[in-house]
C-alpha cells in the first residue's frame, strides 16, 4: 500500500508545481481541474503521513523489543506496538476507500428537478414534501439552495419545481436521489380512509460549466412571455418570463422566477446546459452500470428507488434493501443515514472491482 501512496505523493508534488505556473493559471479549464485534483490528492497525502508515522512506530517498537536490553523500554515498546497494530486495520481500510478513483462530477453543484407523477393532486403535494425535505437537508449541510422555476399544484405542492444547490461535493452526495420516489398514505381528500400510492420523479443534474458543454446559441430559439401565476408587481405586465427551445434535441426550458428578463435568461441557459450535459452523462452511467451491474447509480430515471409508507412510518430504499422506521425525521430532511449507506454500497462495489488491492 505504501508504494501506491508514494505514487500519489509524487503526483501531488507535480500538481503542486503546476498550479503556480502562469500558463496554467491563464488556462481556466486546466487550472480548475488541477485545483480539484490537488484538493483530492492532499486528503490522501495527509493520510499517507499518518500511515507512515504508524509504520515507523511499529518498526521502532520491534527494534527495541528485539534489543531487549532495557526492560522498562521493552514494556513501553510492547504497549506502543499493540496500540499501533490496533489502529492499522481501520486506517488501511480508510486509505483503500480514499484510493478508489473519484468521479470527477462529484464536486459539481447541481440542478434538481422534482416532478409530480401518478396520483393527481396527492402527487403534487408529495413533490412539495420532497422539495421541503431536500431544502432542509441542504441547509443542514451548509449548502445554498435557489429556486429556478416552479409550477404549483392545484391543492398545494408542485407539479414541477426546479432549484439549484451550491456547496462542496453536492453532486457526489445528491446523485443517489435521482429516480422515482413513491408515497403510500391516506390523502386529505380521501373520505374512506384508504391508502393511496402516488409518485414523484427526482432528477439530479450536475451543473455544467461553460467548458463542459459547447452550447451554440444559434440553435436555441428564445421565447419571451409575461409571467403566469399568483398576482403581484411585474406579473402579467412585463415580458420577463423566458422559454428556451433547443432545436437539435427538442429540449424546452422555462424560467420565470426572477422579475428581470436577463436573470431568467441566465438561469434558463444554466438549466439547459445542465440538461444537455446530463444526457451525455446518463449514457456513460448506463454503460458503466451495464459493465459493473451497479444497483446504486444506474442512471435509469424510471427506476423506483424509494418508498415512503406513512401508515407504518417506514422508508425503504429498494436499491440496497434498507428500511428505516423514522419517516417523520426523514421527510423533514434527515436523509443523511440513507445517503451514507448508498455511498458505502457504491464504494464497496468499486473496491471489489479495483485491481489495486
Amino acid at each position: 500500500m505504501l508504494d501506491r501512496l508514494n505514487v500519489v505523493k509524487q503526483r501531488f508534488d507535480e500538481v503542486s508545481d503546476l498550479i503556480i505556473q502562469p500558463d496554467i493559471i491563464a488556462d481556466q479549464k486546466r487550472y480548475v481541474q488541477l485545483n480539484k485534483e490537488y484538493k483530492d490528492l492532499k486528503e490522501i497525502v495527509d493520510k499517507r503521513e499518518v500511515y507512515k508515522a504508524l509504520l515507523d512506530n511499529i518498526d521502532e517498537a520491534k527494534e527495541i523489543i528485539a534489543d531487549g536490553s532495557d526492560a522498562e523500554m521493552v514494556e513501553m515498546a510492547e504497549m506502543q506496538l499493540d496500540e499501533a497494530k490496533e489502529q492499522l486495520p481501520a486506517l488501511e481500510e480508510e486509505i483503500k476507500y480514499l484510493l478508489i478513483p473519484k468521479d470527477p462530477e462529484d464536486a459539481k453543484n447541481v440542478v434538481m428537478e422534482i416532478r409530480a407523477g401518478t396520483g393527481g393532486d396527492e402527487a403534487s403535494i408529495f413533490a412539495g414534501d420532497l422539495f421541503r425535505m431536500y431544502t432542509k437537508y441542504c441547509e443542514s449541510q451548509g449548502w445554498k439552495t435557489s429556486t429556478m422555476s416552479f409550477n404549483e399544484g392545484t391543492s398545494g405542492g408542485f407539479k414541477e419545481v426546479i432549484f439549484e444547490v451550491n456547496g462542496d461535493d453536492v453532486y457526489g452526495t445528491l446523485k443517489f436521489e435521482a429516480g422515482v420516489h413513491r408515497v403510500q398514505r391516506v390523502p386529505q381528500t380521501e373520505t374512506q380512509g384508504r391508502v393511496h400510492t402516488s409518485a414523484a420523479t427526482v432528477m439530479v443534474l450536475p451543473e455544467a460549466e461553460e467548458f463542459d458543454v459547447e452550447l451554440d446559441m444559434s440553435e436555441v430559439r428564445i421565447e419571451r412571455t409575461t409571467s403566469t401565476g399568483p398576482g403581484g408587481q411585474s406579473v402579467n405586465t412585463t415580458y420577463s418570463a423566458i422559454k428556451l427551445h433547443h432545436e437539435p434535441t427538442g429540449l424546452i426550458v422555462s424560467c420565470q422566477d426572477e422579475k428581470s428578463q436577463h436573470k431568467n435568461l441566465e438561469k434558463a441557459i444554466k438549466v439547459l446546459r445542465s440538461r444537455l450535459y446530463e444526457r451525455e452523462l446518463a449514457k456513460k452511467q448506463e454503460e458503466d452500470a451495464a459493465r459493473r451491474k451497479s444497483m446504486v447509480s444506474s442512471g435509469d430515471r424510471s427506476a423506483k428507488i424509494r418508498t415512503y409508507n406513512y401508515p407504518q412510518g417506514r422508508v425503504t430504499d429498494h436499491r440496497i434493501n434498507l428500511t428505516l422506521y423514522d419517516l417523520s425525521n426523514i421527510i423533514n430532511g434527515d436523509i443523511h443515514k440513507i445517503i451514507e449507506e448508498l455511498k458505502l454500497a457504491e464504494n464497496t462495489e468499486k473496491l471489489k472491482e479495483s485491481e489495486v488491492f
